[in-house]
């Protein structure tokens, strides 16, 4: 079997899903011996783009030219490209502040620095190029990004979740911190994939993977105001990771 070219590259984000990848340090030889990560910026230098890739990892979602230069020149590249983490599935939190005067929040941050550069509304991968798969979460499980590379080992593509974090908590029989403690927990509207991390923690779901398809929103909206929480608290709390949600 031969080795698999691979990219990974981090867009506007905090690393955190390329860190993860990093963090899987039992499991690292071993994919070193079916993966060649030709560009992987983060972790070896020097990063150069060369030749055709069998797969792309884009973290971070898209906010300066230079970015949608490199995801293009990705995707062009690379058979498969993967959106790797909220962000770069969703927009994530870079995107919170979309709509408000850009330059206005680039001297906020930076002053009359030129090191910014020229900035715009932080949007998805999906935006701009064909994305084959996505991988949610901020950041996503260190055992889903393997099931990622060792899907691409065998030539194909991760299977997508559909079902909420409720769902994880169920299997774990957690107490529902929403209808047993009234908890503002977005786990009903949250796609799974965590395995529940927060709640099994007594931690309620923060909606970090973003939203679950199809979700039942509007009884679901129904328990949320038996608890105390009206719509816009929950959508708004929802928007932190996912800039287009009900939109």
């Amino acid at each position: 079997m031969r080795t698999l070219r691979v990219a990974i590259a981090g867009l506007t984000a905090c690393s955190g899903c390329q860190l993860s990848l990093l963090n899987c340090e039992d499991e690292l030889p071993g994919l070193l011996e079916l993966f060649e990560f030709q560009f992987f910026p983060m972790a070896s230098s020097p990063a150069l783009l060369t030749g055709e890739y069998d797969a792309a990892l884009v973290e971070g979602c898209l906010s300066m030219p230079l970015e949608k230069e490199l995801v293009q020149e990705l995707r062009r590249r690379s058979r498969y490209l993967v959106a790797l983490g909220t962000c770069a599935v969703c927009g994530g939190v870079a995107a919170l502040r979309n709509g408000e005067e850009r330059e206005l929040l680039r001297q906020q941050v930076y002053g009359h620095s030129p090191v910014a550069g020229e900035t715009y509304d932080p949007i998805p991968l999906r935006d701009v190029v064909p994305v084959d798969a996505s991988v949610t979460g901020c950041p996503p499980e260190k055992e889903e990004l393997l099931r990622v590379l060792a899907g691409l080992a065998r030539g194909a593509l991760p299977v997508g979740i559909d079902y909420p974090v409720c769902t994880e908590c169920r299997m774990r029989e957690n107490l529902c911190l929403l209808t047993e403690r009234g908890a503002l927990c977005l786990g009903p509207l949250t796609l799974g994939g965590c395995g529940a991390r927060c709640p099994s923690m007594s931690v309620p779901c923060e909606g970090c993977r973003g939203p679950v398809p199809e979700a039942n929103l509007s009884e679901t909206l129904k328990i949320y105001g038996q608890k105390g929480y009206d719509r816009i608290t929950v959508s708004g709390r929802l928007r932190r990771f996912c800039p287009e949600w009900e939109k």
